[in-house]
Parts: C-alpha cells; structure tokens; sequence
C-alpha cells in the first residue's frame, strides 16, 4: 500500500470554489463609497483560492470598504470611470490611515 492510495478518488478532478464571485451589489457599493466621501483611492487584490479579485476603497480619512470586482479590468473600469487613483495592493501596501481607522471603528471590521 503506498502513500496516496489513501486519497478520495476524484478529489483533484473537483474544484473547490470558498467564495462567491463578484455581483452588480458589490460594484453599486463601490461606487456609493467613491460617491459619498472625498479623497477615495483603490487597492487592488489579486484573485485568491478562497476569493474573486477585490478592491479595497479607502477615503481621506482611512474609513474602508472591501469588494470583490470579478477582474482586475472591472476594477480599472470603475476607477476611470470616477478618476479614482488605483494602486495595486501587493505592490505599495495600505496607507497608514485605513489602519488608524481601523484601531478606531473596530465594531466596523471585526471578523
């Protein structure tokens, strides 16, 4: 008896998808974000195992949303669209502010 005979048969062949993909709700709360406060700038992240490619909408003063957008295209689409700045996540990091007001709105973001 070797090692990976003990595997499911036909685990590999089913895909497992953890999270729900992008919907017309998730861009309509982007876009309420970038409509209601001043100062908005995205971050994009990439597409995961677990998750679709989300943006992180941070305003002025560090208060954030996190959506899924399907792609990165739909991402830059959205941000041309209102000339909000897009920066990719994995590259610049998060400005100190979102986590300033994450320390202070912890109700908000609590997993």
């Amino acid at each position: 008896m070797g090692w990976f005979s003990r595997r499911a048969r036909g685990a590999e062949a089913t895909p497992t998808k953890l999270d729900r993909e992008a919907t017309r709700d998730d861009l309509a709360a982007l876009e309420a974000f970038i409509a209601s406060r001043r100062g908005v700038e995205f971050y994009l992240e990439p597409e995961t195992t677990a998750t679709d490619t989300t943006v992180v909408a941070i305003a002025h003063d560090g208060e954030w949303i996190r959506r899924r957008t399907g792609t990165p295209r739909a991402a830059g689409a959205i941000a041309r669209k209102h000339a909000v700045p897009l920066y990719e996540a994995a590259r610049t990091g998060y400005p100190e502010r979102m986590r300033i007001w994450s320390r202070a709105h912890p109700e908000r973001h609590a997993r």
